[in-house]
């Protein structure tokens, strides 16, 4: 069978292992290019049929499932060897929930399987201390090999790292932009980050020097833009878009997650207003061939009990969580599919 994505057989791909024939019994690894995989039952449930319809429809057939990321990184021996995939989180505009995303994103892929880390690129206004619970949280250092790392803060199954839990909260932060970028290279070549699938990067709003950093500097594998329906929203994010497409910068651009799309209220939770217009999210896919990634609802509880570091996929709301996990197994299949063909799913 082929793989829907990829269009090529799995076992050319090399995703078939270990296959083992014992009488009537058939074993074998099944090894995706993420844990996220949206298609993993499907695949599966393909492989059976297809064992049981042109081999032996009798055969036992006992199927593992595996992973092992890709990646298109081809450095090795710095800090960032061990990371293979770097996912930017940017928005023209402040406000429009772009932190939610990216640290509900990073967490669904943690909870998924993938070794995930998040990094807070927002050097003026860090938001990651008080969306997981780390205000009071401070990173220890440890000495690696010749040099002096810090060691990111591990919760909600992520490893995490923020200049807010390097300095008082109530501490303002007037830098030039050469400050601001030693500042993110070091958050981002002096933290131990190991070995992750995936480092989501919440950034900053806006189009100024951190962009042109993390895009000239660092490996940077992609982005997921991110709106709200309004159309002041809309005009900026298209200028960030326009960033990424520029020839100095010029980032795949994964696609776009409207936020705040709708409000559904706790005493009616099956209705849906459209508080901050409609759209939006969907004019913008249109105009530049991007696919929607998700319509993220809002909801009072998902702000409330952020600000008391419980991010929205560990809320007790079934909504919030199924759209996030969604969310991460878009990201992670246009991700894999990128890497192996350069390409995007329409």
């Amino acid at each position: 069978m082929d793989d829907p994505d990829l269009k090529k057989d799995i076992v050319t791909l090399g995703m078939v292992q270990d296959l083992i024939i014992e009488g009537n019994k058939v074993t074998f690894r099944l090894v995706l290019t993420t844990p996220a995989c949206p298609m993993k039952d499907m695949i599966k449930n393909a492989c059976l049929n297809a064992i049981h319809h042109l081999v032996d429809k009798d055969l036992e057939v006992e199927i593992v499932i595996d992973s092992m990321v890709t990646t298109q990184k081809r450095t090795t021996g710095d800090a960032l060897s061990g990371i293979k995939n770097i996912i930017a989180v940017a928005s023209g505009k402040g406000g429009v929930g772009k932190s939610t995303v990216a640290t509900n994103l990073a967490i669904a892929l943690g909870m998924m399987g993938a070794k995930t880390g998040l990094l807070d690129a927002d050097i003026y206004g860090p938001s990651l201390p008080t969306m997981l619970g780390l205000r009071t949280t401070r990173p220890d250092v440890s000495k690696q090999g010749e040099k002096m790392v810090i060691n990111p803060i591990e919760k909600f199954g992520i490893k995490s790292m923020s200049v807010g839990l390097l300095i008082d909260e109530k501490q303002a932060l007037v830098w030039r932009g050469p400050m601001i970028t030693t500042a993110l290279r070091q958050l981002m070549m002096d933290v131990a980050w190991g070995e992750l699938d995936y480092l989501v990067v919440d950034m900053p709003p806006g189009t100024g020097d951190i962009y042109l950093t993390m895009a000239q500097q660092f490996p940077l594998s992609a982005v997921v833009i991110v709106t709200t329906p309004q159309q002041v929203s809309v005009a900026d994010t298209r200028k960030s878009i326009e960033m990424f497409r520029m020839p100095a910068i010029s980032k795949p651009i994964l696609g776009i997650v409207e936020n705040m799309s709708y409000f559904s209220p706790a005493e009616l939770p099956g209705s849906k207003y459209h508080i901050f217009g409609k759209g939006g999210g969907e004019e913008l896919a249109a105009e530049y061939g991007l696919p929607i990634l998700s319509f993220l609802p809002l909801f009072q509880s998902l702000a409330q009990e952020a600000d008391a570091g419980i991010p929205a996929i560990m809320q007790d709301n079934a909504i919030l969580k199924t759209e996030f996990i969604q969310l991460a197994e878009k990201v992670a299949q246009q991700m894999a599919v990128l890497n192996a063909t350069g390409e995007l799913v329409s």
